[in-house]
């Protein structure tokens, strides 16, 4: 019998706070937490990187409006060369005689003629066409040189432009979004992590009493006070009580565990939560209904969808100012060598350039730019009616937690009471056991009627902050851009 007692009580030691909070432990307040959240959450990171890269895709619009140069380099090696011919002549040296003072001006420019396509043909009538022809150019083509080209005037990439710094406005809206996603989850965490230490002081509270009861009731049981069967209910009751210490115990692990994930740190780190839910219990009790002319204008969701709306209001634009035309400049210098050889140090270089105006006038597309137009106008009209039914849902959402808070700062309110007077009952029947005059039943049915009221009351509180958090995640008052 007494090593039963013994197997109880070691129990009792294993279950000591100490056995739930490591020694080294990094103790956080919710405001640290949050402060790692916003520097190390995954969420948060990946939404400032989106940012990051907004703002080149803008840069890279902008770029439009500048010159766009491009050096080029080709090498042509000529396989057949092209033959010319003419008609109206008769006797292959007359002809060649004739033009000899055109091929020696064309060798000297660098053209090159073959002389031993003008024999032949000599028999031929005047007037009558000739079968031979001339080969003219040469086997190899140099040619290197630079291009460059502006838009002047171009409607659809300046609105465009427009568009690029929407972008980035709602890459700063979705990254302000991630952070207050963050702050929400945080907290809630948080919240879930006291709770669960709530839990597990109640659960522990009642373990504690129901080992003092057996302790006292198996003194009892040796001068035979008690019966065995009031030793066997301690005993069950000590029995009972241990697993619901447990749960609680892995409840602050896991809880710890979750925190962790989303602050975005070491799992392996060992941390702790600062202060307990009654704490928080101060900011249950002011006027709900003070709240009665909220708005949206912070609301992160409500901003995003004005962004696209102004987006794709821009789209509107660029749809129709695809009728108009567009003008545009273009310049290129380029320098060309034609050779037979390789020998560079030989080549006689000609240059070539042009500066020019480029208009282009939309006249018919076959009904592109009608249709893109109709989709963009259907879109923008779509996204209307999606900001109209998520402003009614939010709104909805706004309502609901105010009502959750009101409910559990009531509730709150009632547990108290509720809580004084279950330990009183439970202190009476306690001293009314000791001395014979209740059953062990009922100090049985004392605390847990203790018990419950203060899970309850824990309960009310860590309802009301987790829906506050999601109240304030929703009016957007936990984090904006000017804060950080």
């Amino acid at each position: 019998m007494k090593k039963s007692v013994n197997f109880l009580v070691s129990l009792a030691i294993l279950l000591l706070p100490g056995a739930v909070n490591a020694q080294d432990t990094t103790v956080l307040t919710l405001e640290d937490a949050i402060k790692i959240a916003l520097s190390e959450n995954a969420s948060v990171r990946v939404a400032d990187k989106e940012i990051e890269r907004a703002q080149y895709a803008k840069k890279g619009t902008y770029a439009s409006l500048f010159p766009q140069v491009n050096g080029t380099g080709t090498f042509q090696r000529t396989i057949k060369k092209q033959v010319m011919y003419m008609d109206g002549m008769s006797g292959g040296s007359m002809f060649a005689s004739i033009f000899e003072p055109i091929i020696t001006a064309l060798e000297q420019n660098g053209i090159h003629v073959d002389m031993s396509t003008l024999t032949g043909g000599g028999d031929q009538e005047e007037g009558k066409s000739s079968n031979e022809g001339i080969s003219v150019g040469r086997w190899n083509t140099f040619n290197g040189g630079i291009s460059a080209a502006m838009p002047l005037v171009n409607a659809q990439l300046w609105e465009s432009l427009k568009v690029s710094r929407q972008s980035v406005e709602l890459a700063v809206e979705q990254a302000r979004s991630s952070r207050l996603d963050a702050v929400t989850q945080v907290k809630q965490a948080f919240f879930n992590v006291l709770l669960a230490k709530e839990a597990f002081d109640v659960y522990k509270d009642v373990y504690e009493n129901a080992m003092e009861n057996l302790t006292q009731v198996q003194r009892k049981f040796d001068v035979q006070k008690v019966s065995e069967l009031e030793l066997t209910r301690a005993k069950s009751n000590v029995a009972s009580a241990i697993p619901n210490v447990y749960n609680a115990e892995s409840s602050i692990m896991l809880a710890l565990w979750q925190l962790k994930a989303i602050m975005g740190v070491d799992l392996e780190m060992d941390i702790d939560v600062a202060g307990k839910l009654e704490d928080y219990a101060q900011t249950m009790f002011y006027d709900i209904h003070e709240n009665d002319d909220i708005n949206l204008d912070r609301n992160t969701t409500m901003r995003q969808l004005a962004i696209q709306a102004d987006q794709l209001a821009s789209a509107v634009k660029i749809q129709k100012y695809a009728y108009l035309p567009t003008l545009s400049l273009s310049f290129s210098y380029s320098m060309n060598a034609m050779t037979n050889d390789f020998k560079f140090s030989e080549y006689k270089w000609t240059p070539y350039s042009y500066l020019g105006l480029s208009l282009n006038i939309p006249i018919f597309s076959g009904g592109k730019r009608h249709a893109d137009l109709k989709a963009a106008q259907i879109q923008s009209e779509s996204l209307d009616i999606t900001r109209t039914n998520t402003e009614r849902q939010l709104r909805i959402a706004i309502r609901s937690y105010l009502n959750t808070m009101e409910t559990n700062m009531k509730s709150y309110a009632s547990s108290q009471e509720a809580v004084e007077l279950a330990r009183k009952a439970y202190d009476v029947s306690q001293k009314s056991y000791n001395v014979g005059k209740s059953t062990l039943t009922d100090l049985h049915d004392a605390e847990l009627v203790l018990t419950q009221a203060r899970l309850g009351s824990s309960q009310a509180i860590f309802n009301f902050v987790n829906a506050k958090a999601s109240l304030e995640q929703i009016l957007g008052n936990d984090f904006t851009a000017e804060e950080k």
